[in-house]
């Protein structure tokens, strides 16, 4: 799995789905060198286990612009409840000046007001050089999951062909992301702490797919979900080190590189394609089951 169920027991950050980020995704937008698109998904298996965004939490999606590990942008989304069956999301962009280490500045609000698509018809909202979507959506990661837990049998059934998941897409202009033209890329989500409901805390972050779920065990997992990109070397360095080492990762193989991680270099595929539903044009998630 991408980055769903990253908790112990294949359970949900903070117990609660609707902060459980499952996949994250940053592509050219296509016809459109100046335009970039980013989408961060949340909810497996949803609806069935959450019906809506969670209004106290906050998603956010984290731009570094010098390779510090640390966030120069960040589009931080937030939701309002959920009433009769409606809910509206605002969307900012923070930004801290150059050399600057206290605090976010350059603050924008971007979109405002964007109804959540709760159907099938995806609602998009569109403000200046952005446009945005929030909504239910066919989760468009692909893998053999039962598989995976069955010590790489992998048959080529796709565990997630006919889940959905709840989506957030973003299209920005390229300029809005920083001066840098390589950036890195990761997300986030935070929730009120408890008995400190004013103060948020990370509860869920993911980078590079698969990294937590296949190389943090138990409670590790929980450690890792609430870390931030620049601690992650001091905290898991030695074991992530330890980890490949055993593996006996040849580097010179491009092919299948997490499987062959993984497996020892035994296996390179799981045998599943991508997904038929993914659409052409904004917001590209496919339709939801």
């Amino acid at each position: 799995m991408a980055d769903h169920l990253d908790s112990p027991n294949l359970t949900s950050p903070a117990m609660d789905a609707r902060v459980d980020i499952t996949d994250i995704y940053a592509f050219q937008k296509p016809g459109d060198i100046n335009k970039s698109i980013l989408i961060l998904n949340v909810n497996p298996l949803a609806p069935t286990h959450a019906d809506e965004f969670r209004h106290d939490a906050r998603y956010e999606l984290l731009i570094d612009n010098n390779a510090d590990a640390q966030p120069d942008v960040k589009f931080s989304i937030r939701f309002s409840k959920k009433e009769d069956g409606h809910q509206f999301a605002n969307v900012q962009r923070l930004a801290r000046s150059n050399g600057s280490d206290g605090g976010d500045e350059d603050d924008e609000d971007v979109i405002d007001e964007a109804p959540v698509s709760f159907g099938s018809e995806p609602k998009v909202t569109t403000s200046g050089d952005y446009r945005f979507f929030a909504g239910l959506r066919s989760d468009p990661f692909f893998f053999d999951l039962v598989g995976f837990l069955h010590g790489f049998a992998f048959t080529g059934v796709d565990f997630f062909k006919d889940l959905n998941v709840f989506g957030m897409v973003l299209e920005v202009p390229n300029r809005a992301l920083g001066p840098s033209p390589q950036v890195g890329v990761w997300a986030h989500t935070l929730v009120p702490a408890t008995l400190q409901p004013k103060r948020l805390v990370q509860v869920d972050q993911m980078g590079r797919p698969a990294i937590n779920t296949v190389f943090n065990h138990g409670n590790d997992k929980i450690t890792f979900n609430g870390t931030q990109p620049a601690d992650q070397r001091g905290l898991f360095l030695a074991s992530f080190v330890g980890t490949l080492e055993g593996f006996g990762y040849d580097p010179t193989t491009a092919t299948g590189i997490e499987l062959n991680l993984v497996s020892k270099g035994a296996v390179t595929t799981d045998l599943v394609g991508p997904h038929s539903d993914y659409l052409p044009a904004f917001p590209f998630l496919g339709t939801p089951h």
